[in-house]
């Protein structure tokens, strides 16, 4: 099985620049997870993100049709998936996967493609049939659309660039890593911009040692 990366359950991932639809309930779930997926951790943190689990299940219920409740109700699910680990995991990416979808459903293009980004990232990382649904090719169609969508945010590029770096797409890694240093800080997330740019460099510096053995 492939191992599930919980910050690539992104998706400190969403682009917040278009809030419109993102009120100071979301805001505070969104600040929540920050500090849950990047500063806690092992019990403690599969603890907090089952109770960020039933806080956001509440929101996403109270606005069925809101694309962005369904979008972190996903990621939270993916994010409580990368602590849990292991078989038991699954459930809850499936879970994310039907959030996703649901936003989608309702409009792709919310919060600058980020149910793309996030329903991309769990078809890489999750197995694929019998065990899972995961299929690269599917990552790959959705990392094109969220890319079609927002090609200069921080988070499509750092995740894409992971799908490609295990595809041993060494080069095209690197290029989207460059990009995703050079995006635009996100005013309203800076907690989640600091630690996505330490990841960033994280996995750069991993690209440049493949590359130097060539």
């Amino acid at each position: 099985m492939k191992p599930f990366i919980a910050t690539a359950f992104l998706v400190a991932l969403l682009s917040t620049n278009a809030t419109a639809a993102v009120d100071a309930d979301l805001t505070n779930i969104m600040r929540q997870w920050a500090h849950v997926n990047y500063e806690i951790d092992g019990d403690a943190q599969e603890k907090a993100f089952e109770g960020l689990a039933k806080e956001i299940a509440l929101y996403s219920e109270a606005h069925p049709g809101q694309a962005e409740g369904h979008i972190w109700a996903g990621i939270v699910h993916s994010s409580f998936a990368g602590a849990k680990g292991g078989l038991g995991a699954l459930g809850l990416a499936k879970e994310a996967k039907k959030d996703f979808e649901k936003a989608i459903a309702i409009d792709g293009n919310a919060l600058q493609g980020s149910a793309y980004t996030s329903l991309g990232t769990l078809y890489a990382q999750v197995p694929g049939w019998p065990v899972g649904f995961g299929s690269d090719k599917k990552a790959q169609e959705l990392f094109n659309k969220s890319l079609a969508i927002n090609p200069d945010g921080i988070d499509i590029n750092y995740f894409y660039a992971q799908f490609l770096y295990d595809e041993r797409k060494y080069e095209k890694a690197k290029a989207h890593l460059l990009k995703a240093q050079s995006a635009a800080p996100r005013v309203d997330r800076p907690l989640a911009d600091k630690y996505r740019q330490q990841e960033v460099a994280e996995l750069l510096a991993k690209v440049e040692r493949k590359l130097s053995r060539k």
